[in-house]
């Protein structure tokens, strides 16, 4: 059957090991180097072209709900000219992908290529959708920067986790470009056809755009926690301006005090006439410096 051109196959494995392959590896003539890719976590999101087949490494990613930070799901595929091989581990959800492609039963017939689009459109998709869903969580911290009530050490820890996700999400949307770029600049791959070619072509043009917003968001928390940054400095400044200027002003009954404290005959010494002269220069020296201080918006 696998060598019957008319019979398309899709077979999906979850958490095979090498063995388990053995018997499609066999049949289909699969490369044993892309079988241990497949079989290996982590693999860098690629497309290998070997003399019978392709080879797709890819990641599905969500957002957990509720929080910022991305969740991603390892994908392999086996692209050969009757059946597309899928290896993956159980958080993957098949039946996403099943859905999606009986959303496009007018485009069935062109087999195993539009298995292939498929899964592909599905993929990027949602890492469209995850760099949209990002958007927002970093539009509410745009709007809580500014806000009063919002304690710094929260604000800090959100935006820690908008970045280490965008790093996450951008290290598995950059080389989705080379994977479609591969598909449209050579017709002569394996599992390709000139009439899925338009579509192939609108995957590309997503994983442009989630390239694109991954990056241009990267950079907006950059500002972001530079903003905060300076907002927490400019906050200090006014602090230290207030403290200090408090400070002068107490230093200006500390300074009256200290003159007539000394032990020497002066005007009003040990007389009333000179705790009144004290007490009329440490009011008047510290409303002085108030109403200066004041004006200047430095209280």
């Amino acid at each position: 059957m696998a060598h019957q051109h008319d019979v398309v196959l899709w077979i999906d494995f979850t958490d095979p090991t090498a063995d388990d392959l053995l018997g499609v590896e066999t049949v289909y003539g699969l490369h044993r180097l892309a079988v241990e890719d497949a079989v290996h976590d982590f693999q860098r999101p690629k497309l290998d072209r070997y003399p019978n087949h392709l080879f797709l490494s890819a990641y599905e990613a969500h957002l957990v709900p509720g929080s910022g930070e991305l969740a991603v799901a390892e994908i392999s595929a086996f692209v050969t000219r009757n059946a597309l091989v899928t290896v993956h581990g159980p958080e993957f959800d098949t039946d996403k992908l099943t859905a999606h492609w009986d959303a496009e039963t007018d485009l069935t017939v062109h087999g195993v290529p539009f298995l292939f689009w498929g899964l592909l459109d599905l993929i990027v998709d949602g890492h469209f959708d995850a760099v949209q869903e990002l958007d927002g969580y970093i539009e509410a911290l745009e709007d809580g920067l500014f806000d009063d009530h919002s304690p710094d050490h929260d604000l800090q820890r959100k935006t820690f986790e908008m970045r280490k996700s965008l790093v996450k999400l951008r290290r598995i949307v950059l080389p989705m470009r080379e994977v479609l770029n591969t598909l449209l600049r050579r017709d002569d791959l394996v599992g390709c056809s000139a009439a899925m070619q338009p579509f192939l072509q609108d995957v590309y043009d997503h994983v442009l755009r989630a390239t694109e917003w991954t990056e241009s968001l990267r950079d907006l928390v950059t500002t972001i926690l530079e903003t905060h940054i300076s907002i927490q400095g400019n906050q200090m400044n006014l602090v230290m301006k207030k403290v200090t200027s408090w400070a002068a002003i107490i230093a200006v009954p500390t300074a009256v005090t200290g003159f007539f404290g000394q032990n020497v005959p002066f005007f009003g010494f040990q007389s009333d006439s000179g705790l009144w002269l004290s007490l009329s220069l440490i009011v008047a020296g510290s409303a002085v410096l108030y109403m200066a201080f004041k004006k200047r918006d430095w209280i």
